[in-house]
């Protein structure tokens, strides 16, 4: 049985054109029965299909093949599970060019299939994929893979144009990283700037009552340490105080409504408020890129290197408590306290989990460092931004009245 069609899409050197005709039989029979089917025998019937009819079967091929690569039985099995995501990749590539669902299926198989790589370490060809993917019109994976890598003005310039362009939903999440990343290039005053745009927008919205004043209050604080970083200590100042005023209707009132968990922002501008007590990323020693979200953006390899630190911390922490080393023990207890607040996913009101403890002890142990000005005020900030997250209001309140007092005393 000889198929001639659509083979000016099929990019198979090896095809002349000759198909098993009993194989393609079978497999249309399996994709037409009633019964069940695995994903495997789709597979294997969709790879003989798209032989035959690639411009109808390359694109399920490759959506099965990603799925394949997520199931149970591959979850243990990294090398599998990413061949297969390396044949989807493969699958995507040879969709035509003019096919409508083309990006769509090709953005799915090329992420699968970094994320992949870079779960087994093998970084180089990750970023190769990444900058297909860029290629392809999705650029938020490479500019993470450059932030990780140090390459942080590389990675402002492609987060500034896809901030750009992101639907008004996703606003926080691509302003923060632009943000994030401009601070981190040296560009203070830009980040600032930015930044300072989200803020306007969200305090819009909850005048609006559009909007959770919770999320303006973390907003305010983060903008104000980027004025701060900026050397704008006046306009840093006022952020501080506008922050505390939204936090004192807070505390009398609470919230006007029920509003959906605000961990996930909460902990990105955690990250981002110890970034420089960490160490500086390099291609060699990739880092996170601290102002995406750590589900979301990491890679596999680095999200894992860096949550894997927090036992070695906890010892660290543990020895500098025992030689009385207050200034060091608060140092790595603040990073501590960033790695244990990833573990906390779903974290609500009802569930602070171990969470509050460290951040009663980072308070503490800054009362006990007086000759350290920004040590105590640093601290209360901290918790005073965990407990608005977990919206303990009136105790956030105490916390900041008493952070801003520190920080704007003559």
């Amino acid at each position: 049985m000889h198929h001639t069609e659509n083979r000016g899409h099929m990019g198979n050197s090896r095809n002349t054109g000759t198909y098993d005709q009993d194989a393609v039989l079978r497999a249309r029979v399996l994709l037409l029965g009633s019964g069940r089917r695995t994903l495997t025998e789709e597979v294997g019937a969709y790879r003989v299909l798209a032989e035959v009819s690639p411009r109808a079967y390359l694109p399920k091929l490759a959506g099965a093949l990603v799925s394949w690569g997520y199931t149970d039985e591959l979850r243990d099995l990294p090398e599998a599970r990413t061949a297969l995501h390396a044949e989807a990749a493969a699958a995507a590539r040879r969709i035509g060019a003019g096919e409508p669902n083309r990006a769509e299926v090709l953005h799915r198989a090329l992420g699968a299939y970094e994320r992949g790589l870079f779960a087994l370490g093998r970084r180089a060809e990750g970023r190769a994929v990444c900058e297909e993917l860029a290629g392809a019109g999705a650029p938020g994976r490479l500019a993470v893979v450059l932030a990780e890598e140090g390459r942080h003005e590389e990675a402002a310039e492609l987060c500034g144009r896809a901030a750009r362009t992101v639907d008004p939903g996703s606003r926080f999440w691509s302003t923060a990283e632009w943000s994030a990343e401009l601070e981190a290039a040296g560009r203070r005053e830009e980040a600032a700037e930015v930044f300072a745009e989200l803020v306007a927008g969200t305090r819009r919205g909850a005048a609006a009552g559009d909007m959770a004043r919770g999320s303006l209050v973390l907003e305010l604080l983060r903008l104000s340490a980027l004025l701060d970083a900026a050397g704008r200590e006046a306009a840093a100042r006022a952020a501080r105080q506008e922050a505390l005023s939204v936090l004192t209707g807070l505390a009398r009132t609470g919230e006007t409504r029920v509003w959906g968990s605000a961990f996930a922002p909460w902990v990105v501008l955690l990250q981002l408020s110890g970034r420089a007590a960490e160490p500086a990323a390099t291609p060699e020693a990739p880092t996170p890129s601290f102002g995406t979200y750590h589900l979301h953006g990491w890679s596999p390899d680095v999200r894992e290197a860096y949550l894997a630190s927090l036992p070695a911390l906890e010892r660290e922490a543990e020895a500098l408590r025992a030689e009385e080393r207050l200034p060091e023990l608060l140092a790595v207890h603040r990073r501590l306290i960033r790695r244990a607040a990833l573990r906390q996913e779903g974290l609500t009101r009802q569930a602070e989990g171990p969470l509050r403890p460290l951040f009663d002890q980072g308070v503490a142990l800054a009362r006990r460092l007086p000759e350290d000005p920004r040590a105590l005020p640093e601290a209360l900030t901290d918790r005073a931004t965990f407990l608005v997250m977990a919206e303990r209001h009136t105790e956030a309140h105490t916390d900041l009245v008493e952070a801003v007092a520190l920080l704007d005393r003559p």
